[in-house]
């Protein structure tokens, strides 16, 4: 009793406090009771109890202590993911210490390429197997000798470099060995570099991966890479890589030779972007690169788009016609397809004229003008994607998840069209790069983020 009246004294407003002076001046009233017993009452202002406050006041404490050990357990979790990351970091930095400290660090990457020409050279033995419906000892004994030269690689592993050359040499054995293969059943290819005289493609061979793409990151979907289809003197063994998590094409990363494509060190990169100074972004992902300059679809305006990588200098042409509507099937911004075979270079697109079909045009070089065009009977849309050679333009289309199929051409030389079916592999369910190079005759793919290319097999003229 004594508590319920502090609590009503503590919440009662300030004008509502009664004095004992008060009480003793009439605010008291007294009376005798039904058995004579004394009944006081007493009046306040306010005579209701705010239990509303109190159940108000109860509530918020409680969820301030839910909240306060929230917070606290957050606290907690921080300081733990706190310490992993500052061992990471520490470990990291160890790490790029450790290969600063000089080249025989790099002993780790310089066997993953060694497994990556192994893997190559079993796919090349293969095709050879298959191409001649062959079981002779001498592909056995290729095959036994990859299979040993494996060993020896997990076995040397963990050895100093100078093991590394015994490596070497035995790879250079072997490699002789497939080139003599290939001499004595000439079988990717019935003519000879930058030659024309063959019936076309024959069939495609297997898919040969290299590895994911230089950025190490699979969300790297869009792009391509491949070698220069016209290489300037000194750098027939250059390669290029660009790559994006989007159809946005910002830059472009040169090698001087294959390992250092499998290595990832670019000795050149293009920015193509260089905020307050220009930009000179492209979008899609079927470009080339010829005579050191790259051929790709200009953003801004909707042109053909060319960068001299030599002079690290821009020009674009505008395609009269050319409509930004018509996209091959596997992705959006393919619009203008570049390509560059034995006769020089082409690009494709379609027009609302033509009805979204697909249109072939040749491009002077020298005036970057498209100075022919052909109309083909292909609906752009239902096309995932095209590349030249000899001036014979191939269309590919999906036939399912694993397969991908040749299924038209159209001959400039004759103004021939025909229907064709020449299936091969995919590595993954879809890409977004392929273009034939007529200096090593292999079809270059980006495959879902990875360097993949094909031999190619020639019909004997």
């Amino acid at each position: 009793m004594d508590l319920l009246l502090l609590v009503l004294l503590f919440l009662a407003p300030a004008h509502s406090w009664l004095s004992l002076e008060d009480w003793g001046s009439g605010s008291v009233e007294g009376s005798v009771g039904e058995f004579g017993q004394c009944v006081c009452n007493v009046f306040l202002p306010d005579t209701s109890f705010p239990a509303d406050r109190v159940e108000h006041m109860q509530t918020t404490s409680s969820q301030l202590s839910v909240e306060i050990k929230l917070q606290i357990n957050k606290i907690s979790s921080l300081k733990v993911q706190l310490e992993v990351l500052l061992g990471s970091l520490s470990n990291l930095t160890a790490r790029v210490e450790s290969l600063e400290s000089g080249p025989d660090k790099y002993i780790k990457l310089e066997f993953e390429l060694l497994r990556i020409e192994l893997r190559e050279f079993e796919a090349l033995v293969t095709q050879l197997k298959a191409s001649l419906n062959s079981s002779s000892p001498a592909f056995e004994s290729l095959y036994i000798e990859i299979r040993n030269m494996s060993l020896i690689v997990d076995q040397l592993e963990s050895y100093d470099r100078s093991n590394l050359e015994v490596i070497r040499i035995e790879f250079a054995k072997l490699q002789r060995k497939l080139e003599k293969c290939q001499d004595d059943k000439d079988d990717f290819s019935n003519a000879e570099i930058g030659s024309c005289k063959h019936g076309g493609i024959l069939r495609i061979g297997k898919p040969i991966v290299s590895q994911l793409n230089a950025n190490l990151n699979s969300g790297y979907k869009y792009g391509g890479w491949g070698k220069d289809s016209k290489p300037l003197p000194g750098s027939e063994n250059m390669y290029w890589y660009s790559g994006s998590s989007d159809t946005l094409v910002s830059r472009i990363t040169q090698y001087s030779d294959y390992y250092n494509l499998i290595m990832r060190q670019g000795f050149k990169t293009h920015e193509l972007y260089v905020q307050n100074r220009y930009d000179w972004r492209g979008t899609g992902n079927n470009y080339v690169v010829r005579e050191n300059t790259l051929y790709y679809q200009f953003r801004n305006p909707f042109a053909m788009g060319k960068l001299n990588m030599t002079s690290v200098t821009i020009a674009y042409k505008v395609i009269p016609m050319a409509s930004a509507q018509f996209s091959y099937h596997y992705s959006a911004n393919q619009n203008l397809d570049f390509a560059a075979d034995e006769s020089g270079l082409w690009v494709t697109y379609a027009t609302a004229q033509s009805n979204g079909k697909l249109v072939l045009g040749k491009i002077n070089e020298q005036s970057f003008e498209v100075e022919e065009v052909w109309q083909t009977s292909v609906f752009k849309q239902s096309v995932t994607n095209a590349f030249m050679i000899c001036g014979v333009l191939y269309v590919t289309r999906s036939v399912d998840t694993q397969t991908e199929e040749i299924f038209y051409t159209y001959d400039t030389n004759k103004n021939e069209e025909s229907h064709v079916s020449i299936p091969f592999e995919k590595f993954q369910d879809f890409y977004m790069y392929l273009d034939y190079n007529p200096t090593d005759q292999r079809l270059y793919m980006f495959n879902n983020g990875y360097y993949v290319y094909y031999n190619v097999k020639f019909k004997v003229a």
